[in-house]
């Protein structure tokens, strides 16, 4: 079997949280990217709604990948500090933007830490969250007079079911299933097909 990626916490949701700092407004928006591309985008959806912001400064982790920004701020003050609030949160597979309006008021270096910094990790906090566990795929093949007890152990057992795809002979199915279940739903579609059904890993 193969060696998948352990699980891992993420977002179940996007989310947002504001705060007003010395007159300054911060708006913290985070949402699951499961690529980097994903997360990009995200943060030009960003820009393209709060076009009037006086910065975008932004954090991304998708498992080993991450990429921060400053977004003008003095360097070190914005996208680091998002980033680690990212890490303390201990979530991944996610996107944190925090838009800032500015209010007049020169924050500071260590101001700034504070404001970015603190407002992506209530931001995270308070964001639902869920865990992510890897599955493996199985390619199932089927003859058509046993596509029933396909389709009842799909239901029975917590699976992923891919596209289908029909043969002369019957159909054919990625399946994805948790690691520790596999060998058990291929066990039951074989009993269940009395042997007729094919399931490689």
């Amino acid at each position: 079997m193969p060696d998948l990626p352990p699980p891992f916490t993420t977002l179940a949701a996007p989310h947002r949280v504001g705060a007003v700092v010395e007159g300054s407004e911060f708006l913290a928006f985070a949402e699951r990217a499961d690529t980097p591309e994903a997360a990009l985008a995200s943060l030009a959806a960003l820009r393209a709604r709060y076009p009037d912001a006086t910065h975008h400064c932004w954090a991304y982790r998708v498992g080993a990948l991450y990429r921060f920004s400053d977004d003008g701020e003095p360097g070190g003050t914005a996208g680091a500090p998002i980033l680690r609030a990212v890490e303390g949160q201990g979530v991944d597979h996610v996107m944190v933007v925090v838009v800032r309006y500015f209010g007049g008021v020169k924050l500071g270096t260590g101001g700034l830490v504070r404001a970015y910094g603190g407002t992506a990790a209530e931001c995270l906090r308070t964001a639902p969250r869920e865990t992510v566990r890897p599955r493996v795929t199985l390619s199932v093949s089927v003859p058509f007079e046993h596509l029933s007890p396909l389709y009842h152990l799909l239901g029975s057992f917590d699976t992923e079911r891919g596209e289908e795809a029909y043969t002369a002979s019957g159909v054919t199915l990625p399946v994805g299933v948790y690691p520790e279940e596999a060998e058990a739903f291929a066990a039951a579609l074989r009993d269940a097909t009395r042997g007729a059904a094919g399931v490689d890993l």
